[in-house]
C-alpha cells in the first residue's frame, strides 16, 4: 500500500491530516518521465518502510533496488546503481571518473575518498601557457591534459570489502544486461549530445552516440554498449585490479597520450598506483541535529558546516517560504552567508595530504565563535564580495583559486534494511568529461578542478596542481542525525559544480529549519551566492523579490540552476516510521524501495 502525496506547506501539516497522506508508492513508476536539461517536472516523492534508493535515472534506481531486494546493503545498491549510471548517464559520471561517499553503518560514519589524482609527471604549470598565463577553458578541459587517474571503482571496492554483503560479481549483472540488450536514449542524454560541440570529435564516441549522418541518436533509440559490457565482465570477474592493472589502464593511458591536439600525462602506472582514502568526516552540531559531510579534498563538508554555523545565529523559522518561494529576507541572509563560506573555500580548501588547513585545521574553520564573528559581518545591505576570514591560529597566507568547475555530476542516496545509509556524489566533471571514450566509458576531466594559476600576490594557491594530488571539489554528500537519539534522519546531495554547496544547504535549511519534507525542500527554487552575484533560478522568483534584493545592494543574476538533488529522510506518518525519498524535478531521477 502507498500513497500519492500532495506537496504540503510543511511536514507538520502532513502529520495533522486525518486521512492517510497520498505519497507515491516507492515502486510506482508513474513519475519516471524524464525532463530535459533545463526542464522541470513536478514530483510527489516516494515512501517505503524497509529500504530505498534514489538516483538520477530510473534504470539505475532499478539496479540498486534489485540489490536491496536481494538483501544487499546500501553499499551493494550504490555500486549497482553507479555501474548503470555509467551506461545511461555517461555525461555525468562513470567508472572513468571519481566519487565521494559518506557512509553510516549503523554505528559510525566514514568518508570514502575516490577522487582522481594528478599524474606524477604533472606540475603547477599544467594549465598554463608558456608565458604563465592560464589556458582557456576549452584548452584545459578537452583532450588528454585534463584526465586524472580514475578513483570510483577502487573506492567502491574498498567500501564493498568493509560493508558489502552480496558478491561483487552480482552487483554488475544489471549494468552488463543493459549494456548488452540496450537502453532507450533519454531526453536529457539526447539534448546534451545535440548541444555538445566536442564529444562528437572523438571517433569512438562519435560512432557510439551519433548516427551515420552525425545526428545524436533520437529519444527512445535503443543504444547498446558491448564495449562497456566487456569491461564490466572483466571487472566483475577480476575485481578492480582488472581495471587498474590490466589492459583497461593501458587503453586509458594510450588514449590520453594519443589525443591529436591536447595530449595528457597520465600513465598506466599512475592508474595502477591509485589508492582510495578513508577519511574522518566533517561533523558538526546544528540545532538538535548532527550533520556530517565530506572532508578535503572536498570543500563541501566544511562550507556546508560553515553555512549552518552562521545560520545558527539567526532565527530561520521566521524566514520560511510562502507558497513554496523564499522571500527577500531569506534570500539575502542565505546569499550573504554563502559569500562568507565561499570566500574561505576559495582561499583555503585543497587536498590536505599536500596542503594543511589554516590555523588549527578543521576545528578552526568550523569553530562556533569564529562563525559567529563571520555572521556578524552580515548587515541589511549586501557586502558584495566577502573577504576570507582569519580562523583561530591562522599563520599562513594563501592565494585565491581560479579553478574551472562545472556542473555535470550525479548523486545517489541509499538506506538499507540493515540500518545503514549513504550519500554519494559521483562525477566525470564536465559534460562528457574530457570528451574521450575508451572501452565503453567516458574519461574524466577532473584535473581542471585545480587552480589554473599557481600563485598570486597573497602567496601560493592551496589548490594548485601537484604530482599525485587530488583536486579540490565542491561535492557535498551529507548525512544528518538526531543529536539526542543518534538515528539517521536525512541523506542528501547534488551535482552542480561549485553551486552544489548552496543546493545542499538549501535542502538542509528546508528540512531542518522550515519543516518541509525532502521532496518539497528539493523543489524549492535554487538561490544563493558563490561570493559573486546573487544567483536566482530563472523564472522561479517574482520581480518584487528581485527589486527588493537590488535595493539592498545585490547584483542579481537569474540563470538556469540545474541541480540534481536526491535525498531520503526519516518521516513519521501517523506515528509510523517511513523512509521518504525525493528526486530533483529538474532531472530524470526517481526513488524506489519497499
Amino acid at each position: 500500500m502507498t500513497i500519492k502525496f500532495k506537496m504540503l506547506a510543511c511536514a507538520a501539516a502532513l502529520l495533522a491530516l486525518s486521512a492517510p497522506p497520498t505519497i507515491a508508492l516507492a515502486q510506482d513508476t508513474a513519475q519516471r518521465a524524464p525532463e530535459i536539461a533545463t526542464g522541470y517536472a513536478d514530483k510527489a516523492g516516494w515512501a517505503a518502510r524497509k529500504y530505498m534508493v534514489a538516483a538520477a535515472n530510473p534504470l539505475a534506481v532499478e539496479a540498486g533496488y534489485e540489490m536491496l531486494k536481494k538483501g544487499g546493503t546500501a553499499i551493494d545498491a550504490a555500486i549497482a546503481t553507479q555501474l548503470v549510471l555509467t551506461l545511461v548517464e555517461p555525461q555525468s559520471s562513470g567508472i572513468g571518473g571519481g566519487a565521494f561517499l559518506v557512509h553510516y553503518d549503523g554505528k559510525k560514519v566514514q568518508a570514502f575518498d575516490g577522487r582522481e589524482t594528478a599524474p606524477m609527471a604533472a606540475n603547477e604549470h599544467l594549465f598554463q601557457n608558456p608565458d604563465g598565463t592560464p589556458l582557456s577553458r576549452t584548452a584545459g578541459v578537452v583532450g588528454g591534459r585534463s584526465v586524472g587517474a580514475p578513483g570510483v571503482l577502487r573506492m567502491l571496492e574498498l567500501a564493498h570489502k568493509q560493508h558489502g554483503k552480496l558478491p561483487w560479481k552480482t552487483l554488475f549483472a544489471p549494468a552488463i544486461r543493459l549494456s548488452e540488450r540496450g537502453f532507450a536514449v533519454s531526453p536529457r542524454l539526447n539534448g546534451l549530445l545535440t548541444w555538445d560541440a566536442h564529444i562528437r570529435k572523438d571517433p569512438t564516441a562519435a560512432a557510439y552516440f551519433y548516427d551515420p549522418d552525425g545526428n545524436a541518436w533520437p529519444v527512445g533509440h535503443i543504444l547498446k554498449n558491448p564495449a562497456l559490457a566487456k569491461s564490466l565482465r572483466e571487472i566483475a570477474q577480476g575485481g578492480a585490479d582488472a581495471f587498474y592493472k590490466g589492459h583497461i589502464a593501458r587503453d586509458i593511458a594510450a588514449k590520453v597520450h594519443a589525443h591529436p591536439t591536447n595530449p595528457g600525462l597520465l600513465t598506466a602506472k599512475d592508474i595502477a598506483d591509485y589508492r582510495p582514502r578513508v577519511r574522518e568526516p566533517v561533523c558538526s552540531d546544528y540545532r538538535v541535529y548532527t550533520v556530517c559531510g565530506m572532508p578535503p579534498p572536498s570543500s563541501g563538508g566544511i562550507a556546508v558546516a560553515q553555512m549552518l554555523g552562521m545560520f545558527e545565529t539567526r532565527d530561520l523559522a521566521k524566514l520560511a517560504p510562502i507558497d513554496g518561494v523564499p522571500g527577500p529576507d531569506a534570500v539575502h541572509l542565505f546569499s550573504e552567508v554563502g559569500r562568507l563560506a565561499y570566500a574561505d573555500r576559495n582561499r583555503y580548501a585543497a587536498d590536505t595530504d599536500f596542503v594543511p588547513l589554516p590555523g588549527r585545521g578543521l576545528p578552526s574553520l568550523i569553530d562556533k565563535a569564529y562563525l559567529a564573528r563571520r555572521a556578524s559581518l552580515i548587515g541589511e545591505r549586501s557586502m558584495g564580495e566577502a573577504p576570507a576570514g582569519n580562523p583561530p591560529g591562522m599563520e599562513v597566507a594563501w592565494g585565491k583559486d581560479n579553478a574551472i568547475e562545472t556542473p555535470s555530476t550525479s548523486h545517489l542516496v541509499v538506506v538499507d534494511s540493515h540500518g545503514a545509509g549513504l550519500s554519494m556524489t559521483t562525477t566525470v566533471e564536465d559534460a562528457f568529461g574530457s570528451r574521450q571514450m575508451v572501452d565503453g566509458f567516458i574519461l574524466n576531466n577532473q584535473l581542471t578542478d585545480f587552480s589554473f594559476d599557481s600563485v598570486d600576490a597573497d602567496g601560493p594557491i592551496a589548490n594548485r596542481v601537484q604530482a599525485g594530488k587530488r583536486p579540490r571539489s565542491a561535492m557535498s554528500p551529507t548525512v544528518v542525525f538526531d543529536k539526542q537519539t543518534g538515528k539517521l534522519v536525512l541523506a542528501v546531495g547534488s551535482p552542480g559544480g561549485p553551486a552544489i554547496i548552496n543546493y545542499v544547504a538549501k535542502v538542509l535549511v528546508g528540512t531542518l529549519d522550515w519543516g518541509l519534507n525532502v521532496q518539497q525542500a528539493i523543489a524549492l527554487p535554487n538561490f544563493g551566492s558563490r561570493n559573486g552575484p546573487t544567483e536566482l533560478e530563472a523564472g522561479r522568483f517574482p520581480q518584487a523579490t528581485v527589486n527588493a534584493l537590488t535595493a539592498r545592494g545585490h547584483t542579481v543574476r537569474q540563470t538556469e540552476q540545474n541541480s540534481g538533488l536526491h535525498g531520503i529522510m526519516r518521516l513519521q506518518i501517523h506515528g509510523e516510521p517511513w523512509w521518504f525519498g525525493g528526486a530533483d524535478p529538474r532531472r530524470e531521477g526517481v526513488a524506489k524501495g519497499d
